[in-house]
């Protein structure tokens, strides 16, 4: 997942941008593709319609009673994507996969996208099975009880705990992946880890097969926990990438309980000394080891009121 390049496949189907051009009659197959429906916008840069414009057009021009998938792009400041979408909500009676947030950084950057209360939409669309959005700012939805959702994801520089706690406290027996890229105290991040001890866990995600908690700046302190976390020997995957973790994080994960079972460890974007890379592949001939990005071992971190040594990978 990059927020450089717009998504090109989601939720296992390509993805088809709805531009609203005039004449627009050879649509292709609309329950083939994942739509992206985002404010229009000419090849010069300029914007042409709005969001709430161009999603009006999409309604009338596909079959929405086929759309499956829907990826929802840049919606501008002064517009409200859930509101839109509720209001539609009778128009995609098949929704079943939603991005909500596919905005690049040069569009605005994600710790400046201004999120909303989502209670509405998973109240509007009862039959989503992949959810996922990106942006931390005023992210929030009341803790609930799904019994269909399989995937969530949040992206964020700063997630809130609010929204972490309302995700620990629902009900979510069907979920097999979960990420949360946490971010930094810097860009609204006030979750800790006490906030993810239920996540841990598992005792309410029986399901989870793949857990990433991501992008954090207290990614030693997580890798500490996961190396006891009762969640972890039920996982296939497990995705600790993209934040400030060091030797001492990779030392808990190796000492601690067996990981052999994972079929992949994802820990780019890392700050380990190479021995420590190579005692990693030692322990764990048969995993999946993701170590790019190596960054090099960090002479200090990053503390809330200093400039950091290490950063994580995805920030403002």
């Amino acid at each position: 997942m990059s927020i450089t390049e717009h998504l090109y496949e989601f939720a296992g189907l390509p993805v088809a941008v709805f531009d609203g051009e005039e004449g627009d009659e050879d649509l292709p197959p609309v329950a083939e593709l994942a739509w992206h429906v985002r404010c229009h916008v000419a090849e010069n840069g300029a914007q042409l319609r709005d969001f709430d414009e161009n999603f009006a057009r999409f309604l009338e021009a596909v079959d929405t009673t086929e759309v499956t998938h829907l990826i929802v792009g840049w919606w501008e400041y002064d517009r409200d994507p859930v509101a839109i979408l509720t209001a539609a909500a009778a128009r995609l009676p098949n929704l079943k996969a939603l991005f909500l947030g596919d905005i690049l950084d040069w569009e605005h950057h994600i710790s400046w996208i201004e999120q909303f209360d989502l209670t509405p939409l998973f109240e509007a669309f009862p039959g989503l099975e992949h959810f996922e959005t990106r942006g931390g700012k005023g992210l929030r939805f009341e803790p609930m009880r799904n019994d269909v959702l399989r995937v969530l994801r949040f992206e964020s520089g700063g997630l809130p705990a609010t929204a972490v706690r309302s995700v620990t406290a629902s009900d979510l027996p069907a979920l097999e992946h979960l990420d949360l890229w946490l971010g930094t105290g810097l860009h609204g991040r006030d979750a800790t880890l006490d906030d993810l001890g239920p996540i841990l866990t598992g005792e309410r995600l029986p399901a989870l097969r793949h857990l990433g908690l991501q992008n954090a700046d207290f990614q030693d302190e997580i890798a500490e926990a996961v190396a006891s976390a009762p969640v972890v020997a039920r996982l296939e995957s497990l995705n600790l990438s993209m934040g400030t973790l060091t030797d001492r994080g990779a030392e808990a994960l190796i000492s601690g309980q067996p990981l052999t079972h994972l079929e992949r460890l994802d820990l780019h974007h890392h700050y380990l000394s190479e021995a420590m890379a190579d005692r990693l592949r030692a322990v764990l001939p048969g995993v999946e080891l993701d170590l790019d990005e190596a960054l090099g071992e960090a002479p200090w971190l990053a503390s809330e009121w200093d400039m950091p040594g290490a950063y994580v990978a995805v920030a403002e």
